[in-house]
């Protein structure tokens, strides 16, 4: 059986790509390296924002594991520009999959992004136990395709940071779990 876990990084100071994690983030990260040090996992996959390398890197660190950076792990973009009312347009944006605000990214479009990245990872006999880092936004749209049931209500309560576990059963069936518990 196939253990993909997806992990949303620890509290950052900002969203910026570059926005480095907080003084309480890096003690996530080392909280989360102790907790994953329980889980089987072998290979490691990262957004290259800095708040998800980061978040990562103190478990890569520990159990001798290389950090593989994939772009299409990078936060959704709702808008390029700034919105007042985005939390509004964000709950739209998980029930109208194709809507776009301005020349932000479609959930759609998020969501077939990383499900892309799932797809090739559940082909791929070379791993059984896999992490994907990410961000908040695009995980939720990966764990809506798992369970159409997930959506707004359970995006707002992810923590920083989050674990959640995808199986993959032999008949190629898909479930999930959460498994931190902040």
């Amino acid at each position: 059986m196939k253990s993909i876990y997806l992990i949303r990084h620890c509290e950052a100071s900002g969203q910026e790509p570059t926005a480095p994690l907080t003084e309480k983030g890096k003690q996530q990260a080392l909280e989360l390296a102790e907790f994953l040090t329980q889980e089987e996992i072998d290979r490691v996959i990262t957004s290259p924002y800095t708040r998800a390398v980061e978040s990562i890197k103190p478990f890569c660190n520990q159990e001798r594991l290389e950090l593989t950076l994939d772009e299409r792990l990078t936060e959704r973009v709702l808008s390029k520009q700034p919105l007042d009312d985005w939390l509004d347009k964000l709950e739209a944006s998980f029930t109208d999959m194709k809507q776009v605000v301005g020349e932000g990214e479609s959930s759609q479009v998020a969501q077939d992004r990383i499900v892309t990245v799932l797809k090739e990872l559940l082909e791929d006999d070379s791993s059984q136990g896999i992490a994907l880092v990410s961000h908040g936004n695009l995980l939720s749209l990966l764990l809506h395709y798992v369970d159409s049931r997930f959506g707004f209500r359970e995006w707002k309560q992810l923590s920083n940071p989050d674990v959640y576990l995808i199986t993959a059963g032999s008949d190629e069936s898909l479930s999930m779990t959460r498994l931190w518990n902040s």
